[in-house]
């Protein structure tokens, strides 16, 4: 299936961002839109192919860009940037703000959004749901679950969908049962599905060991994709598209 792709520059403050739009060109409908949020390698081959996956099953996908110009393929900037990031949710929301408003407000659009995060990015789309973004749902793959600034009382209006791996050792269970505690006094709408077997990591294909605790799990990875569609067809009712 052909995906067109379209390069979308925009801004936070004075740093220039650039996300990728993709979306199916045979297809004229209004419909929802997907943001994917890439890990700490930055919007790499991963985060383009995921983005490609959610278009090609008609979303309006755009995958944005979280670091601007200059950090990708830096490790040392990789790591500060995605430090200042954490330290501060309005930072994440601040930075993460105009590509949700760039989707929101593209023409197929039907004003649903969803948000996908992997391993940095699940942490990034869990904090835009603790702010209470304008998410019908949000979903963390492989992502940190801990904040540093706990929510308390039902702010979220997304319902959440978590895909962790059991043997994750960068994610331990205490972070896991940490997180159920905190959306369980908030009473927010989540699932977590926990997959025997799966590292960190366990949907990028290209991680067979380069990095300790983190590899690719082929039958994770399937199981994971199966959960968002069920999930997307859970928070966007009226379209039945298969992922």
């Amino acid at each position: 299936m052909d995906v067109t792709t379209e390069i979308s520059t925009y801004h936070d403050r004075e740093v220039t961002l650039n996300g990728l739009l993709m979306y199916d060109p045979a297809r004229s409908e209004r419909r929802p839109g997907v943001l994917v949020i890439h890990g700490g390698a930055g919007l790499d081959a991963h985060a383009r192919g995921r983005a490609r996956h959610f278009a090609a099953a008609g979303f309006i996908a755009f995958a944005c860009d979280m670091y601007g110009p200059g950090v990708m393929g830096d490790r040392a900037r990789v790591m500060q940037c995605i430090a200042a990031l954490r330290g501060k949710r309005s930072r994440i929301c601040r930075r993460a703000q105009p590509a949700i408003e760039l989707l929101a407000a593209h023409p197929l659009v039907d004003g649903r959004l969803a948000a996908v995060g992997y391993c940095f990015g699940g942490m990034v789309a869990l904090e835009l749901a603790r702010a209470g973004c304008q998410f019908s749902g949000v979903v963390s793959v492989h992502g940190s679950l801990e904040t540093n600034a706990p929510i308390e009382e039902a702010a979220v209006k997304a319902k959440i969908l978590v895909c962790h791996g059991a043997l994750d050792p960068h994610i331990p269970m205490t972070q896991v049962t940490g997180f159920c505690d905190e959306m369980n006094r908030a009473n927010v709408d989540y699932q977590l599905v926990v997959y025997g077997g799966a590292m960190h990591g366990f949907t990028h294909e290209a991680a067979t060991g380069q990095q300790p605790g983190v590899a690719y799990h082929g039958l994770s990875d399937a199981r994971s994709s199966a959960a968002i569609q069920t999930f997307f067809e859970e928070i966007f009712p009226r379209d039945p598209a298969v992922l």
